[in-house]
């Protein structure tokens, strides 16, 4: 496991719109740009100074079974731990989560987490304006928790449910669609509860319920994209199953992890910092 910390070029001034700050406005953007830090061998050997355009299926896993083929995976084998993405499905090999988090001062940080070392450079070469400091990478990390330790947390979810579900003719549930959950303390609390009991852990006082949104645009043209509930959660949790917790802390929490959600951060109650 290892974790990285990117510290953005925001500036000072919102109003004085900074190449940074800008980025971070479009979720979909920020992840396609991490994504550039985890390429196919084949991708960083044929374009060592990432000068040609960039093409999604060099950094993830093309879907076959939905008639996409790609000449990456074509090039191997498809089921080998090196052409499988690195951020879906999320397990002790393959993994990739971020979060985008606030500092004093205006500045702002986002924290990735991923089970292959990243390589910043190579995502960044052509884009270090967004950076404000060299990127840092901590290697190795392990996951390794007791039954009932106590530690705080911070979480940024997207809280949904589903509605209007309805069973097939052989008995079989159809997912329903997917709506945010009410932006009340009381909704918010249920919903990262129900989670909490799934991931091995029991929440203790929440310090922080925090509701916004994030905004996500897929094209080119403005006022195409779409706004997701964004809800920072911290406060205290008990671990009361550690197999479930560490899996907690790899695959994520709660939907839309490509987009800065579910990454959930950890730290000893003594500790000053998560």
């Amino acid at each position: 496991m290892y974790m990285s910390t990117l510290l953005i070029d925001v500036g000072i001034n919102p109003d004085r719109v900074r190449p940074g700050r800008q980025w971070l406005r479009n979720m979909y953007r920020v992840h396609q740009r991490l994504c550039m830090a985890f390429p196919f061998p084949d991708t960083k050997a044929n374009d060592p100074e990432f000068l040609k355009p960039y093409r999604p299926d060099a950094f993830h896993n093309p879907q076959p079974d939905r008639g996409f083929t790609s000449s990456v995976v074509n090039a191997g084998e498809p089921n080998a731990l090196s052409n499988r993405p690195v951020h879906e499905p999320r397990d002790d090999s393959h993994n990739f989560l971020f979060r985008v988090d606030p500092l004093p001062g205006g500045r702002v940080v986002i924290l990735v987490k991923s089970a292959i070392q990243p390589d910043w450079d190579y995502a960044f070469h052509n884009a270090q304006h967004l950076l404000a400091a060299p990127p840092s990478i901590t290697g190795h990390v392990r996951l390794s928790f007791g039954m009932d330790a106590i530690l705080r947390f911070q979480l940024v979810a997207n809280p949904t449910r589903k509605i209007d579900t309805k069973s097939d003719a052989d008995g079989r549930r159809r997912n329903g669609k997917r709506v945010p959950v009410p932006p009340t303390d009381e909704a918010l609390q249920t919903w990262l509860q129900q989670r909490a009991d799934a991931n091995g852990f029991r929440l203790g006082n929440l310090s922080l319920i925090q509701p916004g949104y994030v905004y996500v645009n897929k094209s080119s043209t403005a006022g195409k994209g779409h706004r997701l509930r964004s809800v920072r959660f911290a406060g205290i949790l008990e671990i009361n199953d550690p197999q479930r917790f560490s899996k907690a802390l790899i695959a994520g929490i709660g939907p839309a992890k490509a987009f800065g959600f579910g990454l959930i951060s950890v730290a000893l109650t003594g500790n000053g910092t998560l």
